[in-house]
């Protein structure tokens, strides 16, 4: 059985510690031809949430490591730098970094951005509101101006020359993460597509399904 590397970092101020890089491009730091290749690596299962969707997919087309089959779930970033589900992220991290936290979360609160996530979900405007208050939140705020203008892949093409076992998750309802960009993934990859019922309707349902869907597809999987 190969080797299981899991929950790829899913929050966008992690996307440094993870790649080495906060500017714009691809998800992922490297370059093709850079060092790597997974040398050395048993083969591995990487499965990657959020952000780490888009990192577990970089790493999975350039070959940074031998990886054996990918679980991607609730994808948020797409072909398109700054797509409209991660556009609140740089306006937090601009009022982290012009009047701090506490006055940032208020005037964030008035905004159009989050009032449009609130009515969808109210779990994942709190979640937003959270940025606020991290550890470092200003001194890490230019990862939320510049993480969100990565892309995960370059192309439809892209995805679909992704050789190997992979599957989808996404969740109903869910603003940040939208059914539509798993749909997205789903379609270009070829993978089979699991849809979870919307967080704001029970966490502990939606982990359930969660489990489930990965103990199926990584024993359906498992050649």
């Amino acid at each position: 059985m190969a080797k299981t590397v899991a929950d790829v970092p899913r929050d966008p101020t992690e996307f440094v510690n993870s790649t080495g890089r906060g500017g714009r491009g691809d998800a992922g730091g490297r370059r093709e031809g850079d060092a790597g290749g997974g040398r050395g690596f048993d083969p591995i299962t990487v499965i990657g949430v959020s952000m780490g969707a888009a990192i577990a997919l970089r790493i999975a087309l350039r070959k940074l490591l031998p990886v054996r089959r990918a679980l991607f779930v609730r994808p948020s970033f797409t072909d398109t730098p700054l797509p409209q589900n991660l556009r609140s992220f740089p306006v937090i991290g601009q009022l982290l970094s012009d009047v701090g936290g506490l006055e940032g979360v208020e005037r964030f609160r008035e905004s159009g951005l989050y009032a449009d996530v609130r009515a969808a979900s109210p779990l994942g405007a709190s979640g937003l509101l959270a940025q606020f208050r991290y550890p470092l939140a200003v001194e890490r705020a230019v990862r939320l101006v510049e993480v969100p203008r990565n892309r995960a892949f370059g192309s439809a093409a892209e995805l679909a020359a992704l050789d190997l076992p992979t599957a989808v998750v996404g969740a109903r309802r869910d603003p940040v993460h939208p059914l539509e960009i798993a749909e997205q993934w789903s379609a270009g990859l070829g993978a089979p597509l699991t849809r979870l019922p919307a967080r704001d309707d029970g966490v502990p349902a939606q982990l359930a399904e969660l489990r489930a869907a990965t103990r199926s597809w990584l024993a359906s999987s498992d050649w």
